[in-house]
């Protein structure tokens, strides 16, 4: 067992706190819906980033390269001054979705280098330009540009030529769960001496001002010793110190709001939020405490680096007061960790991968850690106000009111903590996949949380995001938990049975609540609105259709079939120590084949979302009685594949209730047989493949997918067909053309905020489980199953070799090409050929269906995290 196992071993038996500390800061606060308390609920306008540095935020903090506490009580982070911007450098700048011509993104370059699961080693790296941050620029020349033309990065604005930039690191190292070394490196990259100002700050998150009950006043003050020395008080979590090495001036102000700059009123003490930013930028004297106390306090290190020299300073926050020297064994401690790191991912990260895709593997399990926060968000007191400041008339009847029992005080994996500082159900299925590798106690725990009754609304719906917690993400939960299980099984040699019979009871509930909510008509065919898919299909699903009517789902039936069946795996894996769950086992097998069948008979009226000459499916549209094929080639006909799963007789014939039912239910519905497929093994023992996709109709729907000139692309399946590039499909209604092209890279449409696009990049959620439904396709038929891959001109395959294809080719956008080229970069050239770039991976939101180059946010390492998993189980 490594050092770093017998961590979460002491985790998990409650021995050490080793989760205490983390990198739980968020990396922007403003501009979020839970510190929006205006009338309208424009969030990115009510606390913009201008507001950021001179206001207090009421429900978490933010800040670069940050770790706090796992309440969120106390904040560590590290500011910088260049000697010529405008503010200091305490929080990552990018556009807001109003701003940005593809809706917000973030225009920073920072990368996400190492961690360890109990964060006992963590690595960060931040590149900081020399000259003059250009914020005007970023935004005027983004404000120029339309949907047609590509987002102006930081990269275009210059801000990196010559090399004139500082690469800043910085490292964490716990000593023990409490005692966290901290080293930041900067060296100047740029061809003269440059100068820079380290500002590593410590801050408490501002609870006193909100007229809560409880909420006493903490402390930060200088400690009168030999070395410079920062004493924080807080009544729950205790003294803790922060020790700096060398001789930085420490600053002192309140994390207070600004009135006076932001609204023209007095404020009610002369220290504020602002105040260490006006100290350093301004040359304000008074803007600090001189008595060198307060509730928000810097280190100030001020340094000229020669070029290409580093300059270091090193830091400790511990639970211990000052000892004659805490760097004593400083660097020790640190290579240890470092060390530590490494023996832990080699029993991960498996050897026979390439150093490339080691170190691809590495990067994106690094920033699946680095993106957990702490989020708290009391629905109930944002909608009421504070007693102190109550929201404005309306306030309360405005966004997320259903949702009052709401009460979020955790820490989250979120999809990324700039873009999406805010968690959102789907994705965070996808996260617990690869997180599984490295912590699968933290996994199940995240999958729980959304289940508890302070999450879960009482009809059982999970809340989806902040933005709009009533909205509908595809159902994911059950297979994300029952492959949590399965891979903890694998690994440990034990499943967790307890966890899994606890997310099944409580997914009980949320399927009940897709039944009774979103089968309108009561037929098994569901309409879940957007479901995820944003902008794919030609009418905005989530709202009421311009035509008037209904959509029948191809996606969302589907995804109910797979809700189904994952639940009926549960159940059955539960029964082989609890026969009650026989029965349930039954009521999902059924449901499941009345779901499959109408998909091809809806409510027994001959109409099927399959279209036969197609051999395709399509969502159906009613209006007035009458119904037509929207026939759209998208992801949304390739959903039906993930609605696949094997009922095994080494099962099935220890369950005799089960087994029994099933027969019955086969024999007296002969109309509903074609949806339980039925092969005798050579021992004569019966194996059944339950699908939604026939036998017959399988290879017709893969020919499609797997056609190069449809959704095969170099680097995964697309989101929609290429075919439409040449053929958009139009639909005209009442004068006004509704349309769907193939668009390979950011949308040109508004539709669904525009800022992200499922109209033909290539999204890895949906492609790893079309990989893993192909896998359970060739786990049924084996070798009596082949296709062309590529469709027409391939080779036949066998359909776990297709998945295998599948897998390398979306693993290949971050890996180095024959010409030393990733994908993902396109002709970025920073980052294709300097060597401070090259090896640095970014993990965005969804890519280019044509090239594979990165789009949308880039550090979405969330769910393309999946692609740890891939090249774990399928290589490179």
């Amino acid at each position: 067992m490594t050092r770093e196992e017998q961590r979460l071993a002491e985790t998990r038996e409650r021995t050490a706190h080793w989760r205490r500390w983390g990198p739980y800061l968020s990396e922007r606060q403003w501009g979020t819906v839970r510190e929006d308390y205006s009338a309208d609920g424009t969030a990115w306008d009510s606390f913009p980033h201008e507001h950021a540095r001179s206001r207090a935020y009421r429900w978490g903090e933010d800040g670069i390269a940050g770790i706090s506490d796992n309440h969120g009580r106390l904040c560590f982070a590290l500011a910088l001054w260049n000697g010529r911007d405008a503010i200091l450098k305490e929080r990552l700048f990018g556009l807001t979705g109003n701003e940005g011509n593809h809706g917000e993104d973030v225009k920073e370059y920072y990368f996400y280098l190492d961690s360890t699961p109990t964060h006992s080693y963590m690595k960060y790296l931040y590149k900081y330009p020399q000259a003059a941050f250009p914020y005007g620029d970023l935004v005027a020349m983004n404000r120029q540009r339309d949907r047609r033309a590509p987002e102006y990065e930081l990269v275009d604005t210059g801000a990196f030529e010559g090399d004139r930039y500082f690469d800043v690191v910085v490292e964490y190292a716990k000593a023990s769960p409490d005692d966290i070394l901290i080293r930041i490196s900067a060296t100047n990259r740029g061809p003269v001496p440059a100068e820079l100002h380290l500002l590593p700050t410590l801050w408490y998150r501002n609870t006193w001002s909100w007229g809560a009950s409880g909420s006493e006043r903490p402390a930060l003050r200088a400690h009168h010793a030999g070395r410079p020395t920062i004493e924080a008080r807080h009544g729950t979590l205790g003294t803790r110190w922060l020790h700096c090495d060398g001789a930085p001036e420490l600053l002192f102000t309140e994390n207070e709001t600004n009135c006076e700059r932001l609204w023209g009123v007095v404020n009610p003490g002369p220290y504020v939020k602002d105040g260490i930013n006006d100290y350093v930028v301004s040359g304000w004297t008074d803007a600090v405490n001189s008595k060198r106390e307060g509730t928000k306090a810097a280190a100030r290190y001020r340094m000229v680096i020669a070029p290409g020299a580093t300059t270091t300073v090193r830091l400790r926050l511990a639970d211990a007061p000052p000892a004659a020297d805490p760097f004593t064994e400083f660097e020790r401690v640190l290579a240890q960790r470092r060390d530590e790191a490494d023996e832990f991912y080699a029993t991960v990260v498996p050897s026979h991968l390439s150093a490339d895709a080691r170190n691809v593997m590495r990067q994106a399990l690094a920033g699946l850690l680095w993106s957990k926060q702490f989020y708290h968000y009391d629905l109930g007191r944002w909608l009421d106000g504070d007693p102190v400041s109550p929201p404005p008339s309306g306030h309360r009847h405005g966004r997320n009111r259903d949702w009052r029992h709401l009460y979020n005080e955790d820490v989250i994996s979120m999809p990324d903590k700039w873009e999406y500082p805010w968690y959102a159900a789907w994705d965070l299925a996808f996260h617990m996949i690869p997180f599984a590798l490295v912590d699968p106690e933290f996994a199940k725990a995240q999958l729980l949380l959304f289940l508890r009754e302070w999450y879960m609304h009482p009809n059982g719906q999970i809340p989806a995001y902040e933005w709009a917690f009533g909205d509908v993400n595809p159902p994911v939960h059950a297979w994300a938990a029952l492959r949590v299980y399965r891979i903890e099984r694998r690994c440990r040699g034990t499943g967790d049975r307890e966890f899994l019979a606890k997310v099944f009871h409580k997914l009980l509930l949320n399927f009940t609540w897709w039944v009774n909510r979103k089968d309108a008509e009561g037929k098994n065919v569901f309409q879940g609105g957007f479901l995820g898919l944003d902008n794919i299909g030609v009418f905005d699903r989530s709202t009421a259709l311009p035509t008037g009517g209904h959509l029948e789902q191809s996606d969302g039936t589907s995804w109910m079939g797979m809700y189904c069946l994952n639940m009926l795996a549960i159940a059955l894996e539960l029964a082989k120590d609890d026969r009650a769950y026989e029965d349930v086992a039954s009521k999902f097998f059924e449901h499941f084949v009345y779901i499959a069948h109408a998909m091809h008979d809806l409510g027994g009226e001959g109409l099927s979302l399959w279209d036969e000459q197609d051999g395709f499916f399509y969502d159906v549209l009613h209006t007035d009685g009458q119904h037509a094929r929207i026939k759209v080639r998208s992801m949304v006909g390739l959903i039906p594949l993930l609605a696949v799963q094997t009922l095994e007789p080494e099962i099935v014939d220890k369950l005799p209730g089960f087994k029994r039912r099933m027969q019955w239910f086969i024999d007296n519905h002969p109309e509903l047989r074609e949806h339980v497929e039925d092969l005798t093994r050579p021992d004569g023992r019966s194996r059944r493949l339950l699908s939604i996709v026939s036998r017959d109709q399988l290879p017709r729907v893969l020919r499609i997918m797997l056609d190069e000139a449809e959704f095969l692309a170099p680097h995964g399946i697309r989101a929609v067909s290429r075919v439409h590039r040449d053929h958009p499909y139009v639909l005209s209604l009442d004068g006004m053309a509704h349309r769907v092209d193939y668009e390979p890279a950011e949308s040109s449409s508004g539709l669904f905020g525009g800022n992200s696009n499922w109209r033909g990049p290539i999204w890895f959620p949906v492609n790893y489980l079309l990989i893993e439904a192909l896998q359970k396709f060739h786990h049924f038929y084996g070798d009596t199953l082949k296709v062309a891959c590529p469709a027409g001109v391939g080779p036949m395959l066998d359909l776990w070799s297709v998945a295998g294809e599948l897998s390398r080719r979306l693993t290949r956008i971050f890996l180095r090409d024959e010409d030393g080229r990733r994908p993902v970069y396109g002709g970025t050239e920073k980052f294709q050929r300097d060597p401070h770039w090259r090896d640095l991976i970014l993990f965005y939101e969804y890519f280019h269906g044509d090239n594979g180059a990165g789009i949308g946010a880039s550090h979405q390492t969330g769910w393309t995290g999946l692609v740890a998993k891939l090249l774990q189980q399928s290589g490179e």
